[in-house]
């Protein structure tokens, strides 16, 4: 121990340096003790980069030094690991370091006793805890993202494979929350380690091209900065004025969305304006317009309308000199220390008994709220990540209740988003709405300032496109809970129905076995938690009568059973008596015997990516990827687990469009690429974009599992002249990203 605690003394140095500029009465003997304590404990273990673990953690640490979180924290931070990773137990940090810090490892420790039956429903339960130990304390949350960034800064070791499980991870949740906690520069630098690895290509390309206009992107942002600082000074304005590159991802994101090459991205640069008070803010602004011609729709007021994360600042976009596009930011420094520090910069910890802070301080973050409500509501654990992945990418609208209050949604939210935010009852008896006052259609979108007025009648009650039309998690999940509940209402008495008719040769009915509690005896052999469960399963088609009665009747009963008239799609239940062949074809079907396996054409799900299995009456299980929302809005009493076979390399297809430039040999280029993959191309199609020297090919290709997939698509993508490569499907929209 002592020999790594030499190892490591300059960074330990750094961190209690660190630590001590923001909080000077933190307990520095304490830092050491865990820094220490978790040394010895992975004394024998290395990183897969050959360093000693211990530089892992106390790299976390020094990232919650940057957040400037609390003693406790860093404490934490340090010892995130000692459970997970080596046999330490929870009541020897308790012992050591108290209940505080005990709880907050508890918190940052994955799942490991439960087994499941995939990556994908262990990653989202793993996420699941996160979110319950986040309701308890904030803390938990900011540790675990300074764990991911130092994850993400260090992933070279790791197989490719794995580097793009954790890339995608990363840039569909750990990145957006650390957005919507308001901890911009982490997720600035999430984002492009993710983007880093998930298309190498794109991201050196872009690398190489930013880094060959930086001298005239330096001089550039010298002489902006001198023309705004002397003009805010000619109109009494004092001011901080800054330029900044933006990140790789974010100007590839605007290249993807915009379709644009390198040369036609011009605003690589933001500028910001720190004052001293809102009003100078305004004039700040007034100064910016009258210097260049703001471009019309470009102007955001987050200072009135301040973001779910309490973001405050000035948005514009102006055609600044040389006639290039600028973005400038203008705020106080209030406003700049809460962008910076985001959620941290609500919550002082300060000395070692500032203990774990209520929830109801958190009031202001409403997305933390759904969190954790979202978390109690939704039992099924990729359901509830794949809820918050859906709530993670908001562009806000705001709009106002017929009271005047101000209300925010993500863009394309409508009427039913708005009924269901005011009351589930609401949404749920929702039968019209007023927008400005005039009636409109339950679908209508919200636009930003509009005041809405909804209409109610008991009468009224969620129908089943209604999840079409609606964008948030909310509205989504308690529509899916009324049509469940209704499902099941009328699956239950079906199932009695069914039960009785075929129990009329013994003279029993359902009443009677609920009464001698005979149903209780075969709950584990059907997998059902209670009795209800149990009956609806057969009025779901789940369990046939024939089934549940070949395990339920004693052998006399039996015996009267058989020699009854009994219809024939009960016979072979009974003389199989549960025994059934195993699922054929690419995949296996968990707890469900001999049934029929197709694969759903609206995501058409490769080898290597996660999967469910959903049971159709009479079409057996057809299987979705994990993240489609057909299959997310289905019943979860109808999902099954499912996971491919070993060795499966059956063919699969596959539509992927590509957004290039228009020029003559690119499609050729494309083919080839494709041909060189071992690929085959079913169809392949070509339509020119009018005049914005633009083309779109789409092409059906066949392939054997989701790395050839992504192998090709990064083939593709890397092709001078492409500037999209996307896989057609529902996950994410309507696409999959390259």
């Amino acid at each position: 121990m002592a020999e790594l605690a030499r190892e490591t003394p300059d960074q330990l140095e750094e961190l209690i340096q660190k630590v001590g500029t923001y909080n000077p009465q933190a307990d520095v003997g304490l830092i050491h003790s865990a820094y220490e304590f978790a040394a010895g404990k992975h004394a024998q273990q290395k990183r897969l980069s050959g360093e000693p673990f211990v530089s892992h953690p106390l790299a976390v640490a020094t990232i919650a030094a940057e957040l400037k979180l609390d003693a406790a924290s860093i404490v934490t931070a340090l010892l995130h690991d000692v459970v997970e990773d080596t046999a330490t137990p929870l009541d020897e940090v308790r012992e050591k370091f108290g209940s505080e810090v005990a709880e907050l490892v508890d918190g940052m420790t994955k799942v490991s006793k439960i087994t499941f039956q995939s990556r994908a429903e262990k990653q989202a339960e793993n996420f699941r805890k996160m979110i319950i130990a986040m309701s308890h304390d904030i803390r938990v949350v900011l540790i675990k993202l300074a764990d991911r960034l130092h994850n993400m800064r260090t992933l070279d070791s790791l197989s490719r494979e794995r580097q793009s499980e954790i890339s995608r991870e990363t840039l569909e949740i750990y990145a957006p929350i650390a957005h919507r906690l308001g901890i911009y520069w982490l997720k600035s630098e999430l984002e492009d380690n993710a983007f880093r690895y998930l298309n190498p290509p794109a991201y050196s390309t872009l690398k190489a091209f930013v880094a060959k206009t930086r001298k005239e992107r330096e001089e550039y942002i010298r002489d902006v900065i001198a023309i705004l600082t002397r003009r805010l000074e000619e109109s009494g304005v004092k001011a901080e004025v800054t330029g900044r590159p933006k990140h790789f991802y974010s100007i590839h994101g605007k290249m993807s969305d915009l379709g644009l090459s390198f040369d036609q991205i011009y605003d690589l640069v933001a500028f910001r304006i720190i004052v001293a008070t809102v009003r100078e803010c305004y004039e700040a602004l007034g100064v910016v317009h009258a210097s260049w011609k703001p471009v019309p729709g470009r102007f955001k007021d987050y200072i009135a309308l301040p973001k779910a994360n309490m973001y405050q600042s000035l948005h514009t976009t102006v055609i600044g000199p040389r006639g290039q596009r600028m973005e400038v930011q203008i705020r106080t420094a209030e406003m700049h220390r809460v962008a910076e520090e985001g959620i941290a910069a609500h919550w002082s910890y300060k000395g070692g008994n500032a203990g774990a802070k209520d929830l109801r301080e958190t009031e202001r973050f409403a997305w933390l709220r759904r969190l954790i409500e979202w978390q109690q509501n939704l039992k099924d654990p990729q359901e509830f990540l794949s809820t918050v992945k859906d709530d993670l990418f908001p562009e806000e609208v705001f709009v106002f209740t017929p009271k005047g209050d101000v209300l925010n949604f993500p863009q394309g939210a409508s009427v039913i988003d708005f009924a269901y935010r005011i009351h589930s009852q609401v949404g749920n008896h929702l039968s019209g709405a007023r927008i400005n006052g005039r009636m409109v259609p339950l679908r209508q979108r919200l636009r930003s300032g509009d005041t809405i007025e909804v209409l109610t009648s008991e009468r009224q009650t969620p129908g089943k496109d209604w999840g079409n039309y609606c964008v948030t998690a909310r509205a989504k999940s308690r529509i899916r809970q009324w049509l469940r509940a209704q499902e099941a209402e009328r699956s239950l008495a079906l199932g009695i129905s069914l039960i009785d008719h075929e129990l009329t040769p013994l003279k029993l009915n359902v009443a009677q076995l609920r009464s001698a509690k005979r149903l209780e005896t075969v709950l584990k052999d059907f997998s059902q938690k209670d009795v209800d469960s149990l009956i609806a399963a057969v009025g779901y088609g789940l369990v046939t009568p024939g089934q549940l009665l070949a395990k339920l009747l004693t052998a006399d009963e039996l015996k009267v059973y058989r020699d009854a008239k009994l219809p024939a799609t009960t016979q072979p239940a009974l003389k199989e008596r549960g025994s059934r062949k195993p699922a054929g074809g690419a995949v296996v079907v968990s707890g469900v015997g001999d049934v029929l396996v197709r694969f759903a054409r609206c995501c058409n799900p490769l080898p290597g990516e996660a999967i469910t299995g959903f049971i159709t009456r009479g079409r057996g299980v057809t299987i979705h990827l994990a993240g489609c929302p057909h299959a997310l809005n289905t019943d979860p009493q109808r999902r099954v687990p499912v996971v491919w076979k070993d060795g499966d390399e059956s063919p699969r297809p596959i539509r992927l469009e590509v957004l290039c430039v228009d020029q003559p040999g690119l499609l050729a280029a494309m083919t080839r690429t494709i041909a060189a993959a071992g690929v085959n191309i079913s169809t392949a199609e070509v339509k020119t974009r009018g005049n914005d020297g633009r083309a779109l090919s789409l092409f059906e290709v066949s392939v054997t599992s989701a790395r050839q997939l992504n192998n090709l698509m990064s083939s593709i993508g890397a092709i001078e002249g492409v500037m999209r490569v996307s896989r057609l499907g529902y996950q994410n929209g309507n696409r999959f990203p390259a």
